[in-house]
């Protein structure tokens, strides 16, 4: 049986008519939910496989499969889950796929033991070994990246669980990722979308970072309540302000002032060049001189 074959030539079987793609995501699925759902369904487009073909090679009904597809209805177990993506394609990855599969469960209301019971009902991932590079890259960006979601979470458990969802995200996509023009880059750009969708926002929908100032070292160590607000009233205007640059301005501002990150180590981190880093940095701290700070709110 040859289902994809459209080239019509002599001797091959005539080309499948193709069946209808599942439908969109359902407006209600959560954002974990789409975390992992999203990637399967892009895998599904790139099989060629029509849910009609998805269905003979898995053994669940349409309706299960199309409610899986579509995140519609209810939060699918582990079981079909892992079973519908291993059919889907054998090459992906379950063992990242089933932390953010339990983070959305846990979104979508479900309690721990329903959702220990559906991964112990459910084979273990066999054979899948972390791609080197991906281990690299966990290794070598775990901390900065950290940092950086701390600066905007304010939180150190919140900062962890959107790191560890991108370098899962990265796992499961890391052919995707390998294939980009520049895997550092792309790393970067996950990250940063996924601390931005956490991120607490403006009225005019910038993020909001005036929650770092109630946690610097510098106004800790002030005694007096009155210059203690006095300093953090004007660490957060400065936050504002930062807030308000480019978004690469922004983030090597972060990078190397709220996060200490040595200014030889964020261009890798931003998979940016270094000309191009100092550039942004010269221009952001240029524009960031509107705000005139005083010499005592300066860390």
């Amino acid at each position: 049986m040859t289902p994809h074959n459209v080239s019509g030539q002599p001797g091959e079987d005539p080309p499948s008519r193709r069946g209808r793609p599942p439908g969109p995501i359902c407006d209600t699925a959560g954002a974990a939910h789409r975390t992992w759902l999203e990637p399967v369904r892009a895998r599904l487009t790139a099989t060629g496989l029509t849910l009609d073909e998805l269905v003979g090679l898995s053994g669940y009904s349409k309706t299960r499969i199309s409610e899986l597809l579509r995140g519609t209805d209810y939060y699918p177990g582990w079981g079909i889950t892992s079973s519908v993506v291993r059919v889907l394609d054998r090459n992906i990855p379950l063992t990242p796929l089933r932390r953010l599969w339990s983070v959305a469960a846990a979104e979508a209301g479900k309690d721990r033991d329903w959702i220990i019971s559906g991964i112990n009902d459910a084979p273990p991932p066999t054979g899948e070994v972390q791609p080197v590079a991906h281990r690299g890259l966990t290794q070598a960006m775990g901390p900065p990246y950290t940092a950086y979601a701390r600066a905007f979470l304010q939180s150190d458990e919140r900062a962890r669980l959107v790191v560890t969802e991108t370098f899962d995200i990265l796992w499961l996509t890391w052919n995707e990722a390998t294939a980009s023009p520049d895997t550092p880059r792309h790393a970067w750009k996950l990250l940063r979308s996924r601390v931005m969708a956490r991120t607490p926002r403006r009225e005019d929908g910038r993020p909001d970072l005036r929650a770092a100032a109630f946690s610097t070292v510098a106004q800790a160590g002030i005694p007096a309540l009155t210059e203690r607000l006095a300093h953090i009233d004007a660490l957060a205007r400065f936050f504002d302000t930062i807030a308000g640059l480019p978004e690469q301005n922004m983030d090597v501002l972060i990078l190397r002032y709220l996060c200490g990150i040595a200014p030889e180590a964020v261009p890798g981190i931003l998979g940016l060049s270094p000309a191009l880093t100092h550039t942004l940095d010269h221009h952001a701290r240029g524009a960031l001189e509107q705000l005139s700070p005083r010499p005592d709110t300066q860390e």
